[in-house]
């Protein structure tokens, strides 16, 4: 192990780690002397105090932390710009008994956001309908062709959900032809604004409610709250219970990878609650079909329900998603969960084709892994015949590989290439696809700092790799040099036990903004390891004691880390990651789910 260049002294002494990290306390002396007043004020067990502690709690907040109501967390709607405007118009159109389009999204936050709009509507006996654009061919939010078709049908007010905010053709097309528009969004968005009865987004630039965390179904849940107080103010008939529909809020949030902070952890926490239930058809469902195992969690919601979702918009019909969460007949629900499932079997066979063939082009590009921090500084790839449906997923896969932004881009016949785009922290990826974008350098493109989305022709994509690079050089440079696993504690594989998965439990749910713990397994045995699946490690490590625990490093096979698990029988390792439980043949076990690691 090399010398550390940072004044940062490293956990257990790993400078640099089989991934190429240093590790880190994530508790200063300072974080330190919060968690023990954490300890002594709320009797709250050692390691949950140090967890609560390292992620920003202070002994006078961690009841209300570990407790979170919407009533205390969520502010008067009313603070967003333009939500008043938003809320009279759809308040109007209910009292009027008006025909409402809901145009939304093809990701999961765009189906829940609109199944949501679709189960207040469907409240009141409004008739409405819900389109979600197709993603190959009519792309990311409202066109002109699709607007047309919504007022033909008789739509006399539109309502964007996570999409509008910089569609100023399309909404221009509105207003010609007669129909009003609200916008209900999240992404990032210029000065200008579009033409709109209201466009309600937490991160338009004279918004100032400290709201831009939320995602579109958190924004459109306080619209739906202002739409139920004007109606209330009125003298109508009370709407449907708004918390009853908060399991689709916590889908989205978790979905969209939004920071589980504030009004959001709220969010989450009460919506699991909800979800737990199964009120909602189509989530009791497609939990059937992802053959959900133990209590429903963020982990659950994460990596089993939002994948199929999005299956869908991606490779299917992008309707199934927000169909699923408006329905209520369980017969058709089990149908159109059991063809998401399908669609999600078909993307995953898909995806590895693709990502081998990227990752093939990263290491000539990079070379290994990325750790040592050479070539570009964005890494952009790229082939003619990608599904344009799955490039954000290779961006994602890609990221994590090499350690830095990282786009995918599907190129057509015709050299027009559609592409996505993930960042690391610290780099913001959206500015600089606008940017890009208002350089010429790009056709279309847009984000937020952590994901982006573009299009650009095959001829311009040197253009796009040199101006990304020239512009996010320095920021990704930083972000590398900052790049510390941070651990929040130490102990054996004897420590690592159901109830103490349990006690963690307590400073949960865990996500964006509010991660998991990081917990370190100093000088343990490893005592087998093997490959599972297409890149996945087994393995089973054992403390001095004689006490084991078993691990899976998921898509680590063909990294330096996991060719050290697959070769290190017999040999010893500091091991870092997180703990979870599994259930096989209907028992709990712990499980160690491996992020990092370092011989001792």
């Amino acid at each position: 192990m090399t010398a550390s260049s940072s004044d940062e002294r490293a956990f257990l002494d790993v400078t640099r780690s089989l991934s190429g990290r240093q590790w880190a306390d994530r508790l200063n002396p300072v974080g330190r002397n919060r968690a023990l007043a954490i300890g002594q004020t709320s009797g709250l067990p050692d390691i949950v105090a140090r967890v609560l502690a390292g992620r920003g709690v202070g002994a006078e907040g961690a009841e209300a932390f570990l407790d979170p109501t919407i009533r205390d967390l969520m502010p008067d709607p009313s603070t967003l710009t333009d939500m008043d405007a938003a809320a009279r118009r759809i308040a109007t159109a209910i009292r009027n008994g008006e025909r409402i389009a809901i145009f939304g999204d093809y990701d999961v936050d765009g189906a829940a956001s609109a199944a949501l709009m679709s189960r207040f509507l469907a409240a009141f006996g409004i008739a409405h309908e819900i389109h979600i654009p197709d993603r190959i061919f009519e792309g990311y939010g409202p066109n002109a062709p699709a607007i047309r078709q919504l007022v033909d049908n008789g739509a006399r007010l539109i309502v964007t959900v996570d999409c509008g905010a910089t569609s100023f053709e399309a909404l221009e097309e509105a207003a010609g032809l007669g129909a009003d528009v609200v916008v209900l969004d999240h992404h990032q968005m210029g000065v200008k604004v579009p033409r709109a009865v209201a466009v309600v987004n937490p991160n338009r630039q004279d918004d100032l409610s400290g709201l831009g965390y939320l995602c579109a179904a958190g924004v459109v849940f306080m619209t739906l709250v202002a739409v139920q107080r004007d109606l209330r103010a009125a003298g109508e008939k009370p709407g449907p219970n708004l918390i009853e529909l908060l399991d689709l809020v916590a889908l989205a949030t978790v979905c969209d990878v939004v920071p589980l902070t504030g009004l959001n952890r709220a969010f989450v926490v009460k919506g699991l609650q909800v979800m737990r239930a199964m009120g909602n058809a189509g989530l009791a469902a497609l939990s059937a079909a992802a053959r959900l195992d133990g209590p429903l969690s963020t982990y659950h919601v994460a990596f089993l329900l939002g994948p199929r979702i999005n299956a869908g918009g991606r490779i299917g019909d992008a309707a199934l998603g927000s169909r699923l969460l408006s329905i209520d007949d369980p017969t058709v629900a089990e149908q159109i969960a059991a063809e998401l499932d399908r669609l999600n079997a078909e993307r995953q066979a898909a995806e590895a084709v693709m990502l081998e063939e990227a990752i093939a082009e990263g290491e000539a590009e990079i070379g290994g892994d990325g750790a040592g921090g050479t070539g570009p500084a964005v890494l952009i790839t790229a082939r003619q015949g990608w599904h344009a449906g799955i490039v954000g997923l290779l961006a994602s896969r890609l990221k994590d590989r090499f350690a830095r932004p990282a786009i995918a881009i599907a190129f057509d016949a015709n050299g027009k290439g559609t592409g996505s785009g993930r960042s690391v922290s610290g780099v913001d990826l959206g500015a600089a696809v606008r940017a890009a974008l208002e350089a010429g350098v790009i056709e279309k493109g847009g984000g937020h700092a952590m994901a982006a989305g573009l299009t650009v022709r095959r001829d311009r994509l040197g253009d796009l790799r040199a101006f990304l690079d020239e512009r996010l050089a320095a920021d990704v440079a930083r972000a590398m040099a900052n790049d510390r696993l941070r651990i929040d504690a130490a102990l054996s594989a004897r420590g690592a036990t159901l109830d103490l998965i349990d006690l963690l439990e307590k400073a949960g749910p865990y996500g964006a903004g509010h991660p998991q713990p990081v917990l370190a397994f100093p000088n343990h045995l490893l005592t087998y390891s093997r490959l599972v699946g297409r890149d996945h490690v087994s393995f089973s490590l054992q403390s001095s004691d004689g006490a084991s625990l078993r691990g899976i490093a998921f898509r680590k096979a063909g990294t330096a880390l996991g060719e050290a698990l697959l070769k290190g029988e017999g040999r010893r390792f500091h091991l870092a990651g997180t703990l979870g439980a599994d259930f096989w043949q209907g028992r709990r076990r712990v499980q160690l789910r491996l992020i990092d690691a370092a011989m001792a």
